[in-house]
């Protein structure tokens, strides 16, 4: 197959995706890479329908990656994830619109154009957490404790573009990053953005069955295939808190030969293969889980009105 990576500088030197493109090109595939932050973009010609099986995206938000991946999705191309929806999780204001009105246990979310708007969020909302609508990589993550606090921070939070604010979940200093590829999911414990701590280092951990419900919804309601969840522990239960296209993948094992398998099935099928977001499961789920196997065994479960084991 012939496909076309388009990587922004901010990855030209990462493992993903590079290590996927390497793979690809063991197994005998043809791999272009476009770089569009780096290169002079003849918009006209810059996608040349029918030459390549599938153009795939791996780029920070608000570059002009995506821009030329809706370009190949308007000629017709498929694209890695589906183009749409990647727009539908890097603007976080409307990923938390999108998935509030779906059911997913996502935190009140207020967009403000400028900081000062913020001014207006009642004072029972704080301790806020406040970052980029088009954030990435923890980009610019701040927690904002008070009305006042919210005063001194505002000269930091100019020039962000549009924020996003949301009440503070409390939670143990660790969130929950799961990894959905290839139709399996995979949980791994990290230090949050806003507990930092180097003694606390990313781990793989049991994938709970509440917690992967969640993560298989999520990937139904944005059209995801290759995606990451950021799920906090809070007093009331999981509440996803971020949302990501084709993530880091780290600490799944065999990272690279599974993307790129998912990828080359993606680009067999002209697009997404997710299977229907199964219900909340009744019983602990092992460290990774094939979405469709739990669609179907919470089906039983529920016909036969099982409490699990």
């Amino acid at each position: 197959m012939r496909l076309c990576f388009l990587v922004e500088e901010h990855y030209r030197h990462d493992g993903m995706p590079n290590e996927v493109i390497g793979q690809l090109t063991a197994w005998g595939h043809r791999v272009d890479v476009v770089r569009p932050g780096g290169s002079l973009l003849r918009m006209s010609e810059a996608v040349d329908a029918g030459a390549h099986d599938a153009w795939v995206l791996k780029t920070v938000s608000g570059g002009p990656g995506l821009t030329l991946l809706e370009a190949a999705a308007a000629a017709g191309m498929t694209t890695v994830n589906d183009a749409r929806s990647i727009r539908g999780v890097r603007d976080k204001a409307l990923a938390a619109a999108i998935g509030r009105g779906r059911g997913l246990p996502l935190p009140t979310t207020y967009a403000v154009a400028c900081p000062e708007l913020l001014r207006e969020i009642p004072a029972a909302e704080y301790p806020l957490v406040v970052k980029p609508a088009d954030g990435s990589s923890g980009r610019a993550v701040r927690m904002v404790s008070s009305p006042e606090r919210l005063e001194t921070m505002l000269p930091l939070l100019a020039g962000e573009g549009m924020l996003i604010a949301q009440p503070y979940v409390p939670n143990a200093g660790t969130d929950i990053k799961v990894y959905g590829v290839g139709g399996e999911l995979f949980a791994t414990e990290r230090c949050s953005p806003l507990h930092p701590d180097p003694s606390v280092r990313e781990r793989r951990v049991p994938l709970s069955a509440e917690v992967a419900a969640i993560a298989a919804e999520v990937g139904a309601v944005y059209g995801l295939d290759l995606y990451g969840v950021d799920v906090l522990l809070g007093p009331h239960g999981p509440v996803v808190v971020d949302v990501n296209d084709f993530p880091s993948f780290r600490q799944v094992p065999d990272a690279a030969a599974r993307v790129a398998r998912a990828v080359l099935g993606l680009a067999r099928a002209g697009g997404a293969t997710r299977p229907t977001a199964p219900v909340a499961l009744p019983y602990a789920l092992p460290l990774s889980i094939p979405a469709q196997v739990s669609a179907q065994v919470s089906a039983q479960v529920s016909a036969v009105g099982g409490d699990g084991a």
